[in-house]
């Protein structure tokens, strides 16, 4: 065995790998159902279309980083084929070397980003109000989703003006309407991404999904699912405390502009934080062993 690497046999990896694709299936059937109808639904689909989150992809089971999978050549075909995999004498295993080689700053700039992020108190006074910012004074012919406004056109204008906006996030502030931009408590820029990035926010803990799927193979199979199904969830409270009228979706709302709905609000991001916190740190872990590879081959 080489030093540092696990060897799995394949009575062990193999009903991982099975259990895998089966929860992989259990979380992706709606999905796959309604595309098939061609039905679309706007809490659900935000991870397809804009994570591009794939169902095929999360059935593939990997054991991550400084783990080789022993057993037969059939056993084994299905991982020797795969991308940055390699076989050596002991079985088949992550390519640490030609990972990095091709993502080796995609690394770099995620652990960095994942660090600044676990450095920071968590910030729970944006609200949710990010999803009325991108609707602020807009045509509504021009909204991103077709569910109608649950406060109408002028209440939901006059939550935002009621509100202080705080958002930290910038791939949220970016689709603001020109009319919202201002009242940001902050500017914010992709350059200035690390520097704003807080564990609070519900995008940013939503984006562990993002990070696992750029990280790829070196993401261990468990981890991914757990990320994806955590932005499942938040997503759900995302749209329940926007403007849009979630009930046909079978969702009540979280009525932010109701104290009641505030106080919901805030323990619900709260308690995503804290789960949040726990992936961030194991992503932070595949991060810190695929560069302590690249110094120390």
């Amino acid at each position: 065995m080489r030093a540092g690497v696990v060897v799995l046999s394949a009575e062990r990896w193999l009903p991982l790998s099975v259990a895998h694709a089966a929860r992989a299936d259990s979380m992706t059937a709606g999905h796959r159902e309604r595309r098939s109808a061609d039905v679309a639904h706007p809490i659900d689909d935000f991870l397809y279309d804009y994570y591009g989150v794939k169902p095929g992809l999360l059935r593939r089971w990997h054991p991550g980083g400084g783990v080789v999978l022993a057993g037969s050549r059939d056993d084994l075909a299905t991982h020797a084929a795969w991308r940055w995999y390699r076989t050596a004498a002991d079985g088949v295993g992550l390519d640490v070397t030609a990972f990095l080689a091709d993502r080796g700053d995609t690394v770099r700039y995620v652990a960095a980003l994942l660090a600044a992020t676990a450095s920071r108190s968590a910030q729970t006074g944006c609200l949710g109000l990010h999803e009325w910012a991108m609707v602020y004074r807009q045509d509504d012919a021009r909204r991103r989703h077709s569910l109608p406004l649950r406060p109408g056109r002028a209440g939901t204008d006059a939550v935002v003006e009621a509100h202080r906006l705080r958002c930290s996030h910038f791939d949220a502030f970016r689709f603001f309407t020109l009319d919202a931009v201002g009242r940001n408590r902050v500017p914010l820029t992709r350059e200035s991404q690390v520097a704003h990035e807080q564990p609070g926010c519900l995008h940013a803990n939503m984006d562990l999904t993002k990070w696992a799927l750029k990280l790829g193979p070196a993401v261990p199979g468990d981890l991914l699912l757990d990320c994806v199904e955590l932005a499942r969830e938040i997503r759900t409270l995302d749209m329940q405390a926007s403007p849009y009228d979630v009930s046909s979706l079978g969702e009540p709302a979280v009525a932010i502009e109701t104290s009641a709905g505030k106080a919901e609000y805030v323990a619900r991001q709260r308690g995503f934080a804290e789960r949040a916190a726990g992936l961030r740190t194991r992503l932070l872990t595949v991060c810190a062993a695929l560069t302590s590879s690249e110094v120390h081959p």
